[in-house]
C-alpha cells in the first residue's frame, strides 16, 4: 500500500510536470513505485491498471498494451484497461505506419470499443468513436445503427447529430438528414443543431433554407464564428454580396488576426465593384498572411478588374518568383503554380503582350501533365487572339498528332475553323465524334456553335434542334435555347430570338448571359428600354467587372439620351477590355453626342482599325460600316482627310 499510494502521488506529480516541461521521461519515479507495489502484490488489477497508465502517459506504448493485456487476462471485464487500449489504438491511427498496420490498428480499437460499449452501454463517447471507425471501415449500416442508438438516448447529441447527418448525406439521403435534424431542432432550441441544419440545407443546395438555418444559429449564439461564417458562406452562394459582406465585416472583428476574413471582404467588395475598399481589405490579408498564394492571386485578379494589368503582371511574376526561391520542403504544388502562371499569361494577353503570354504558358506546360494539356490550350487561344488563326490551327493540330482522341482539342480545332468561316470542317471534325446516342446532344450544339460562327445559320438552326431533341436536363436545354436564340438574333428574327431567350429566363431567371443578351438585343433596337435596362442591370449586379456587360448597360443609356451615364459605363467595359470595336464604336458614338469631336474621332479610328483586324466569325459588315460612315462624316466636318485605314472595307 506504501508503494502504491507513493506512485500514485508520484503520478499527479508527473503530470504537473509533464504539462509544464513535456518531458515524458520524469514519470520513472512513479513507474518504480508501481513496479515495487505490484512484486508485493502480483495480481492486483488495480496496481498494474495504473502503471498501465503511467506508461501510456509517458509514451511507453509497447509497455502499456502488455500491461493492459495482463489485467484483461485477469479479468476480461475490466473496463478500465479496455478504455486504455482503445485509446492507445485510437491514437496510433493518426502514426505513419502502412496500411496493413492501421487496418490492424483500426480492428484492435474497434474490439476494444465493443468490449466498452458491452459493459458500459451507455458510454456515448466510445459510441462515437466506434461510429467513426465503422464508417472507416465503410461499414455504414453499424455506424447508422450505432448512432441512432446514442440518438434515442441522447436525442440533442451534437456529436452524434453531426455524424449521422453526415453519413445520410455522404451516401446521398441527404434529405432524411435534413429530417433528422428539423426535428432535433424542434425539441431542443441549440445554435449547433440549427448550424448542423444548416450545413445539410447546403450540401442539398437548399440555400435559402441553409441561411434561415445559419441565422437562427448566429441569434442563439452570436459570439461563435463558426456559426457566422456558415451564414456568410451561405449569402456569398446566394449572391447576397452587400450582407455577406456584413457578416464578414463582423468576423474580423471577432477573429482580427484571421487574414482569410479580409480576403473574403475584398472578394465582396470587388464583385461589388468597390475597388479601393477592395484593395484595403487584400493589403490587410496579406499584411496577416504574406506570401499566401491565395490572396497574391486575388491581388492580381483586383488589379485585371480595375485594368491595371501592368501592376497584375508585376504581382504575379513577383509570386512566381516567390514560390521557385522556397525550398523542396515549402513549395506548394504544381497546381498552385499552374494557376499563376495561367493567371499571368492572361494578363500579358490583355496588353496585347503575346510573347509573354505565349511564355508564360510555356512554362506552366512544364509542371506537369495537366498543365501541359491546359498551356496547349491556352496557347491556341493566345493565337487566336492575336489574329493568327492559321497559327492557331496549325498549334491545335500538332497537339492532336500527339493526342489524337483528346475530345477538347478536337472541340478547339472545329472552333477555330468556325472562327475561319470553315463550317464545313469543323462540322466533320465534330460529326466524326458522334455515338448515335442521347450523349450526341453536346456534339450537335457544338456543331451548331461552329456553323453559327461561320454564318451557315440556316445549318446551325438545324444541328440547334437535333440538340434540343436529345436534350434531357433542363441545364442542357437551357443551352440550347440560349444557342436557337442567338442565331435567330443574328438573322433579326427578333420575335423567334425573344421566344427562346424567354424560355431560358423563365426556368432560369437569373441566367446574367441571356440577360445580357436580351436586354443588348433590345436596346439596340431601341425598344422596350426599361426592360431592356432591368434585364442588363440583373445581369450587371450579378457579375460587375463583366466588360461586355457593362458595354449592353452603357448603351441602353445610350438608346436613352443619358449620355453622361453611358460613358462612364463604356469607359468601364474599354478598361477592361480595350480592344472590342463594338464598345470602341458605342463609346465613339457617345463622345459625338458630348460635343467632344476630338475624343469622338481618336476612339471611332480606334474602332475602325479593330474592325479591320477581327476575325471573320467576329466581323460585322453593318457596324464596321457604321463606323467607317460616322468616321468620314465626323472628319469632314472637321474639316479633316478620311485615313487610308478608315476607309477600307472587309
Amino acid at each position: 500500500m506504501y508503494y502504491f499510494t507513493l506512485g500514485h502521488l508520484q503520478e499527479l506529480q508527473f503530470e504537473q510536470d509533464y504539462e509544464a516541461t513535456g518531458k515524458v521521461d520524469l514519470s520513472s519515479d512513479a513507474i518504480d513505485s508501481y513496479k515495487k507495489a505490484l512484486e508485493l502484490e502480483p495480481n492486483s488489477t488495480v496496481i498494474m491498471e495504473r502503471l498501465a497508465e503511467v506508461d501510456a502517459e509517458s509514451q511507453r506504448i509497447g509497455d502499456a498494451v502488455q500491461e493492459a493485456q495482463a489485467v484483461l487476462k485477469l479479468d476480461p471485464n475490466d473496463l478500465a484497461a479496455h478504455r486504455l487500449l482503445a485509446r492507445i489504438y485510437v491514437r496510433s491511427l493518426g502514426d505513419m505506419t502502412s496500411a496493413d498496420v492501421q487496418a490492424a490498428n483500426v480492428q484492435k480499437a474497434v474490439d476494444e470499443l465493443q468490449a466498452i460499449l458491452k459493459l458500459a452501454p451507455d458510454d456515448s463517447e466510445s459510441a462515437l468513436w466506434l461510429a467513426r471507425l465503422y464508417r472507416a471501415e465503410d461499414k455504414t449500416d453499424d455506424a447508422e445503427k450505432v448512432l441512432r442508438n446514442i440518438l434515442q438516448k441522447s436525442p440533442d447529441d451534437g456529436e452524434a447529430l453531426e455524424q449521422l447527418s453526415q453519413l445520410l448525406i455522404d451516401e446521398g439521403r441527404s434529405q432524411e438528414a435534413i429530417t433528422l435534424l428539423a426535428q432535433a431542432a424542434d425539441q431542443f432550441t441549440s445554435p449547433d443543431i440549427y448550424d448542423l441544419l444548416g450545413d445539410a440545407y447546403s450540401q442539398s443546395k437548399q440555400y435559402a433554407k441553409a441561411e434561415d438555418a445559419y441565422q437562427k444559429a448566429v441569434n442563439l449564439d452570436p459570439d461563435d464564428p463558426g456559426h457566422r461564417h456558415g451564414l456568410a458562406d451561405t449569402l456569398l452562394t446566394e449572391n447576397k454580396y452587400q450582407e455577406a459582406l456584413e457578416q464578414y465585416k463582423k468576423l474580423t472583428q471577432m477573429e482580427p488576426a484571421t487574414s482569410d476574413n479580409y480576403l473574403r471582404m475584398s472578394q465582396l467588395y470587388r464583385q461589388l465593384g468597390q475597388f479601393n475598399d477592395a484593395e484595403a481589405a487584400l493589403m490587410h490579408a496579406k499584411q496577416l498572411a504574406p506570401g499566401n498564394l491565395e490572396i497574391l492571386d486575388n491581388e492580381a485578379l483586383l488589379y485585371e478588374d480595375q485594368g491595371r494589368y501592368d501592376d497584375a503582371v508585376k504581382v504575379l511574376n513577383d509570386a512566381i518568383a516567390g514560390v521557385k526561391g522556397t525550398t523542396a520542403t515549402q513549395a506548394p504544388s504544381p497546381g498552385a503554380l499552374a494557376i499563376l502562371y495561367e493567371q499571368l499569361g492572361d494578363a500579358y494577353r490583355h496588353v496585347q503582350n503575346y510573347p509573354g503570354a505565349i511564355q508564360a504558358y510555356a512554362d506552366m506546360g512544364k509542371l506537369s501533365d495537366t498543365a501541359q494539356k491546359r498551356a496547349e490550350l491556352l496557347t491556341i487561344e493566345t493565337y487566336r487572339d492575336s489574329r493568327d488563326i492559321d497559327k492557331a490551327i496549325a498549334e491545335a493540330k500538332k497537339a492532336l498528332v500527339a493526342t489524337p482522341n483528346d475530345t477538347d482539342l478536337t472541340d478547339t480545332l472545329a472552333m477555330l475553323y468556325g472562327d475561319k468561316g470553315d463550317a464545313a470542317e469543323g462540322a466533320k471534325l465534330l460529326e466524326a465524334t458522334l455515338h448515335g446516342n442521347n450523349s450526341d446532344e453536346q456534339v450537335y450544339l457544338q456543331i451548331a456553335q461552329v456553323q453559327e460562327q461561320s454564318k451557315k445559320y440556316a445549318e446551325a438552326q438545324q444541328s440547334a434542334e437535333k440538340a434540343e431533341q436529345l436534350a434531357e436536363q433542363p441545364e442542357q436545354k437551357q443551352t440550347v435555347w440560349y444557342m436557337l436564340g442567338a442565331i435567330y438574333e443574328r438573322q433579326k428574327k427578333y420575335d423567334e430570338a425573344q421566344a427562346e431567350f424567354q424560355k431560358v429566363l423563365d426556368a432560369d431567371p437569373n441566367n446574367a448571359e441571356v440577360l445580357n443578351y436580351y436586354g443588348y438585343m433590345l436596346a439596340d433596337r431601341g425598344v422596350r428600354l426599361d426592360d431592356a435596362q432591368a434585364m442588363i442591370q440583373k445581369a450587371v449586379n450579378q457579375d460587375p467587372n463583366n466588360y461586355a456587360y457593362l458595354d449592353s448597360l452603357g448603351w441602353v443609356y445610350y438608346k436613352e439620351n443619358k449620355f453622361t451615364q453611358a460613358e462612364d459605363y463604356l469607359r468601364r467595359a474599354i478598361a477592361l477590355e480595350g480592344n472590342d470595336p463594338t464598345v470602341l464604336g458605342h463609346l465613339g458614338y457617345v463622345y459625338v453626342k458630348l460635343g467632344q469631336d476630338q475624343q469622338a474621332v481618336a476612339t471611332l479610328q480606334k474602332s475602325a482599325d479593330a474592325w479591320q483586324k477581327a476575325l471573320p466569325a467576329d466581323y460585322e459588315a453593318d457596324k464596321a460600316n457604321e463606323v467607317d460612315q460616322q468616321l468620314k462624316a465626323l472628319k469632314k466636318h472637321l474639316g479633316q482627310k478620311p485615313s487610308e485605314e478608315s476607309t477600307k472595307q472587309q
